[in-house]
């Protein structure tokens, strides 16, 4: 029986529109090797939906009254052909009529209910995890960090909980409507005529392997279409970023990037073309089976063994039912594929929310007000290891006296970005304390500890928004007056007041709008608007010429004043001020004392 619909049987869009938004398919080698890696039991994916029991069992009744309801339609269908037309009952008819529109509005409205149950429900359970892998991963070490590219924690925590979409709101739900819909479509076979219904289950079978087959080869073509797309997409963030815009300008590859770009285009296009003409020698086959379905029925509810009884009402409804049934068989098929890629998406996030912070909060944070802070800094025998690697620091005892500066001198691989790691709690002592003011860092919470210490930093980092919401992560509230302060001691107050939107000027990706020095300043007048007693200076200067560094060094020495000062230092010119300098070997301090001494013995 043919659909108006585009001229397709239903099976035929069934094929192309599978129930639940996830076509058949084969089971990912990537899921089941994820699944057993990282197994998670069943119970905990079911804890999730623990706080949503009254949604599950409204979703479940309303599933269940909207298959049973409308499965009435067929046998209204046989009462308007056998009976109402032929004995030209209008009343019956006008009843039988009004009860199919009004079975198809309410299993409409039963639909749309359910949905939204049902997408509330899945909504909120994503937004329960969602919300929970962010702080998680706030919680992770700078360590994590350096070893996971950053694309994998957004892929968890954006893509895979975003697949989880239909996993909570269509899957389950789809699964529960494909039994009752198939099992209430059965019954109602059975009940319209067994003889026909025995011809389906020789013939329905091989019509959705086929389709099956179909969507298979469907499947894997546009699985290897979307590996070339992710390539494509990687490629014009690489090459178009302001990095990849700029490598690309001075090493001269555009022609080549260019070339590989047209590539994977090119590639692209066969790919789309092979996915829209995949398997239609076989749909052409399917076409003639799904059109041999219904006129088999029709030849066998003529035959005079099995003609007795059977009306044309019976027969209509019943080659509607066979047509309906079709969607949930196949949906039901692909359960264990759809189970599979459900338990990985659970897989990836539960691996990821079960990660032991390195840096572990404290269970009994003790307070330190940041202005009654004395400031003294004190490593007492200090060692530090990464993992599975040898000790980058060993034995350290060195004590950073209130208001002073202490510069931290050595060769490269030495260890003294570990050392002033240490300080903000970037990382933890593998053995020994780091103190301020008689409190281990590790006692402190961590938005305690980042209001008592500043980090300025060779690597200065600004987000792509403007000027003052830069500033305004140090100080939420600070006022504009405090915002042109901060940049005035900076030295950047002329810089940004030249510019025609001033503080709403937008800095640009990772702050490329403006000069490596001018990044740097600005930094250090958010670091000024914190205002924290203790200052880590990592290298802030040493990627800077020196007309530029001279200057920045003017905003550090203005902001280092009363505070207790750690310098680590690339350059002989910033340790000249210095109270005290430390030189480290292999991780050991060989020498301290003032500059001229240690300086004299370089």
């Amino acid at each position: 029986m043919r659909s108006t619909m585009r001229g397709r049987s239903p099976m035929e869009q069934n094929l192309e529109s599978p129930r639940g938004g996830s076509g058949p398919g084969r089971i990912k080698p990537a899921d089941r090797n994820q699944i057993t890696r990282y197994p998670v039991p069943f119970s905990r994916v079911v804890s999730l939906f623990a706080p949503h029991k009254a949604s599950i069992v409204v979703v479940m009744v309303l599933i269940t009254l909207s298959s049973a309801i409308s499965l009435a339609q067929p046998f209204l269908v046989r009462g308007v052909i056998d009976d109402a037309l032929p004995q030209q009952n209008v009343p019956l008819l006008v009843g039988l009529t009004v009860s199919m529109v009004a079975i198809a509005a309410v299993t409409s409205i039963l639909g749309v209910l359910q949905t939204w149950r049902a997408t509330v429900m899945g909504q909120r359970v994503m937004h329960s995890l969602r919300t929970k892998l962010f702080k998680h991963m706030q919680k992770q070490s700078l360590g994590f960090f350096t070893r996971t590219r950053g694309g994998d924690v957004q892929s968890r925590l954006i893509n895979d909980i975003a697949g989880m979409q239909s996993v909570v709101t269509t899957t389950a739900t789809g699964i529960a409507s494909n039994v009752t819909t198939a099992v209430g479509t059965a019954i109602a076979m059975v009940a319209l005529s067994p003889a026909l219904s025995l011809l389906s289950l020789i013939v329905l079978p091989p019509a959705i392997l086929l389709s099956r087959k179909v969507a298979l080869l469907r499947r894997d073509i546009t699985e290897e279409r979307q590996i070339e797309v992710s390539a494509l997409h990687a490629q014009v963030e690489e090459s178009l970023s302001v990095s990849g815009a700029r490598l690309s300008k001075t090493l001269g590859t555009a022609p080549r990037d260019a070339e590989k770009f047209e590539q994977r285009s090119e590639r692209l296009v066969g790919l789309e073309v092979r996915s829209q003409l995949a398997g239609r020698w076989r749909m052409a086959t399917m076409s003639i089976v799904f059109a041999a379905i219904p006129a088999a029925i029709y030849l066998v509810a003529g035959l005079p063994v099995t003609r007795d009884g059977m009306t044309i009402g019976t027969l209509v409804a019943f080659t509607g039912l066979q047509a309906a049934i079709f969607r949930p068989i196949m949906g039901l098929l692909n359960v264990g594929v759809q189970w599979v890629s459900a338990m990985a998406f659970f897989s990836r996030i539960f691996e990821y929310l079960d990660l032991t912070p390195e840096v572990p909060e404290p269970v009994k944070p003790v307070a330190l007000d940041p202005a009654n802070a004395r400031g003294e800094v004190r490593f007492e025998n200090v060692t530090f290891a990464y993992a599975g690697s040898e000790p980058t620091l060993r034995g350290i005892d060195l004590i950073l006296a209130p208001g002073t500066t202490t510069a931290v001198v050595g060769a490269t691989g030495s260890g003294k970005s570990t050392l002033g790691s240490l300080v903000p709690r970037l990382n933890d002592v593998t053995e020994g304390r780091v103190l301020i003011d008689d409190v281990d860092v590790r006692d402190l919470s961590s938005q305690n500890l980042s209001q008592l210490v500043g980090v300025v930093s060779q690597e200065t980092y600004l987000l792509h928004t403007s000027i003052r919401e830069n500033l305004l992560l140090a100080k939420p509230g600070a006022s504009e007056l405090e915002l042109w302060e901060a940049l005035s001691a900076a030295r950047v107050a002329e810089t940004v007041e030249a510019l025609p939107d001033g503080l709403d000027t937008v800095v640009g990706a990772r702050g490329h709008r403006f000069s490596g020095g001018e990044q740097q300043r600005i930094a250090i007048a958010r670091t000024l608007l914190r205002n924290p007693p203790i200052l880590v200076l990592d290298e802030a200067t040493s990627a800077l010429d020196n007309s530029t560094e001279a200057e920045v060094q003017a905003a550090i020495d203005h902001l280092a004043v009363g505070r207790t000062t750690l310098t680590i230092a690339h350059r002989l010119s910033t340790i000249q001020n210095a109270d005290l300098v430390v030189r480290l070997d292999e991780g050991q301090i060989v020498q301290r004392g003032k500059p001229q001494d240690v300086l004299a013995r370089v």
